[in-house]
Order: structure tokens, then sequence, then C-alpha cells
């Protein structure tokens, strides 16, 4: 089986060109592995590359849903799995782009979905109003200190889930997630900068956003109804520019967070992507970067390329 090409890694480090690149190389196209770039209107804010300089490289999971519909693990893995058939059965190479955590690992892992329960999901989420999502963090660690290390507590929606999934299984919710053993053979290329650079690629970033009519995108989603639902008005920037057009924020307040939330989205992705040894990392900076990656690929499809932990490059944006 060909093997997935997986680009992977923290926001703003140029994913998006070097999976097209990759793509255009390898006769390949490109299946989205980012959570809100499945979102129908919502291309500012979630940095999706205009048709235009996609290069005609066929992109899929894009825009698949609308922005008062929420993504879910489940359904992504049946879709991506469906796009990865596809793209096989016309003898091209998937490249998966993205750096949605839990989607790349749907994507290529073995993932277990317990059921849900609609009612102890309602219980949970109004206990979040009312105690806020810092004590059902607590509580999550109390009993499963392994998945409470991985969720932040501002992340209200996955320490839910978490607790739901407890309550159903009588199992830790850390129980139920992703191995590093691939279901979908594959081979995953980080990209990482020095913290100083990332934090300057963020700053750039929304400075684009702004520039390119974020504001105006939020704005026109919100009219068109019935708006955005919970997962697509949590995103980072999307979130900001909602509270700023509710009166919460001031426009330079809304801008500020949303880069201090990208910053904070940056080293979340850094730590999930970090704690997988089987990536390999480059330098995003590095001049070579498409050449470097060829050979990374070149390499895993011959059986000739090495542990990851073996990989000379650093991992610096957390430590530098």
């Amino acid at each position: 089986m060909t093997l997935v090409v997986a680009v992977v890694g923290p926001t703003a480090t140029g994913k998006s060109d070097l999976g097209i690149a990759l793509a255009q190389a390898l006769d390949g196209e490109v299946v989205n592995t980012d959570a809100m770039q499945l979102y129908r209107g919502m291309d500012i804010g979630s940095a999706k590359v205009p048709v235009a300089e996609r290069h005609g490289v066929p992109h899929h999971l894009l825009d698949v849903l609308d922005p008062h519909e929420d993504a879910t693990v489940a359904d992504y893995q049946e879709r991506a799995r469906a796009a990865l058939d596809d793209v096989a059965a016309r003898g091209r190479r998937a490249v998966a782009v993205g750096g949605s955590g839990l989607y790349v690992r749907a994507l290529l892992d073995h993932m277990d979905f317990p059921g849900t329960d609609p009612d102890l999901r309602a219980r949970l989420e109004q206990r979040v109003e009312d105690e806020g999502s810092r004590a059902l963090h607590a509580e999550l660690a109390a009993v499963d200190p392994v998945a409470a290390e991985g969720i932040g507590p501002r992340n209200a929606r996955r320490v839910v889930r978490a607790l739901e999934v407890i309550a159903l299984t009588g199992r830790p919710y850390s129980s139920s997630l992703p191995q590093h053993v691939y279901e979908v053979p594959a081979v995953q290329i980080g990209l990482d900068c020095d913290r100083p650079t990332l934090d300057a690629r963020v700053e750039g970033r929304v400075d684009r956003m702004w520039s390119h009519g974020l504001v105006e995108e939020v704005a026109g989603l919100v009219a068109q109804g019935p708006g955005l639902g919970r997962t697509a008005s949590r995103a980072v920037g999307y979130a900001e520019v909602l509270a700023m057009l509710r009166g919460e924020l001031t426009p330079d307040e809304a801008r500020a967070s949303t880069a201090a939330g990208t910053r904070r989205l940056a080293r979340k992705q850094m730590g999930w992507f970090g704690r997988d040894p089987r990536v390999h990392w480059l330098d995003a900076q590095d001049p070579d970067l498409v050449a470097r990656a060829l050979d990374l690929v070149a390499r895993a499809d011959a059986g000739t390329l090495g542990p990851a932990t073996d990989d000379p490059a650093p991992r610096r944006s957390l430590g530098s």
C-alpha cells in the first residue's frame, strides 16, 4: 500500500504550502486534517488556501460542513478514510495536511468511538455553565489524570466528552485514545521553527486575517443564520470577533486576544505532535525544505527511513 504523507505541526509554520508542493511532486492530492477548514465560509480565519493558489492540486474535506453544524472526530474519520480510498483508487498519493492532532490520529491510527448520551452530556454542559470548565477539569484530573493532562481546562467540550465517556464506559477516557500505531501506513513530516520566529509568524498571520476581512467574514456568517455552532464559534479568531461584535471586546482587544490564542494553539499543537515519536521534524525555514521532505518520503517508500527519534533535527518551538 502506498504510504500516506502527513504534514503536521503547529499553526503558521507553512504546512499548507509544503503539502501542495509535495502533492505536485508526488502526483498527489491533499486531504485536509484541519478541523476548522471543514467549514464552508470560514476561509480567512482558518487560513484556507484560495483555489487560485492550490496550483491545480485537488483538495478533499474542505467546505463539507455548514458553520452551524458541530464537527465530530467519528464523522471526520469516516469521511477522511473514504477520501483516502478515493485518492488511492485513482492511483494517486494522499497528502494529509493540517494541525488538528486528534483528526490526524483519527485518519491514520485505530480509534474507538464510545457512544453518547444526550441527557448526560446536557447535564455536564449545564454544569460547565454553572460551575465553569475548570471545576469539571479538576474532576477529570481526579479520575483520569492522563486525560486531564492532555486536555486543557479551557477546552470545555473535550472535558465534557471525557467525563461522558468515563460515566458511560466505566473506563478512563484516555484508554479510548489512539496509540502510536498506524492503521493507515504513513510517514509524518513535522514542521517546526524557533519560538521567536513562530511568534512572529503568528503575528503576521493575524495581521493578514484582519486586513483580508476576518471581521466582515464573521459578520456575514452571523447574518446568514442560523449562525455559528458550538464548534465553529469557539475557533480562535472567530470566538474573539464574535465577542467584539457583541460589544464584549474592543477591536484592538479582539485582535490581541486572537494573536494570544493563536500562540497558545501553536504551543498545544507542538505538545501534541511532539509526543508522537513517529514524526520526522524539519525546520520550516530551511530553504531546501521541499527537497528534504521528498527525501524523507523516498526513504520511507524504500523502507530505509529510520526511527524519527534518530533524526538530528531539533524540536525547537517550545524550548527557545
